[in-house]
Order: C-alpha cells, then structure tokens, then sequence
C-alpha cells in the first residue's frame, strides 16, 4: 500500500496524523471488521489485528491485511480452539490462555488498537 501501515504512521518520526484521520482510519478498520464477522454466511475471524496489520491506500483508506493465522469459523459453532499465534498486547486473554478464537477476541483487539490510536500523542 502507497501509505504503508498504521503502525509507521503511529511510530515513525517523520508521519503525524491529526485526530480526523486517526478516526477515520479506525472507523475503516471497524466496517472492515464488521465485514469480516457479518459479510458472509461463515465468519472470518483475523486473530491478529494490530497497526501494523491496517494498511494505509493513497487516500488513507485503511485496509485490513495479513490473514496468515485467520480462521473460518464453522456455521454452527461461534468459537474455535487453535494454538496461539497473534501478536502479545493485542490479542484477548481467551484467545492467549486457552485458545479460544472467536469474533469477540477480533474485538478486543480492535478496542485495543482504538485505545493506542487516540491516546498517542504526536512528537
């Protein structure tokens, strides 16, 4: 992506974003996950939402990407066990203690990244 990810626009010395930006970044990655978790018959859960997983497009549209560890979760099943594998500090206890993937642990990740977002402060 021509802007890269969220996470260089969070750390990198040289990129600010204003709070209109941040928001709108946030909100993208919302519909991007509510797409994921409601679009289809069978939810996709991502597992490893984190800035540098939201790529940034020329306009600053923010895109989820890297489904290397996401799961299908069966129609009749709302959870899954699976060894952990996301990113410490982003992903939900559940999920880091016992496995537990489900499109509540999705959430959990993205409250987190909500959090670092808004209460990064630009240097």
């Amino acid at each position: 992506m021509p802007n890269g990810s969220l996470e260089n626009w969070l750390y990198k010395e040289n990129r600010h974003l204003n709070l209109h930006q941040r928001v709108a970044v946030m909100l993208d990655a919302a519909m991007a996950v509510e797409y994921l978790h409601h679009g289809h018959v069978t939810p996709i859960v991502h597992c490893d939402l984190k800035p540098a997983n939201i790529l940034l497009d020329e306009d600053m549209v923010a895109h989820v990407g890297d489904f290397g560890i996401s799961r299908i979760l069966a129609i009749s099943k709302s959870m899954a066990y699976t060894e952990t594998l996301g990113t410490l500090g982003y992903i939900a206890p559940e999920y880091g203690s016992e496995g537990i993937v489900s499109a509540s642990g999705d959430v959990y990740s993205y409250s987190i990244m909500l959090m670092e977002i808004l209460t990064k402060a630009n240097r």
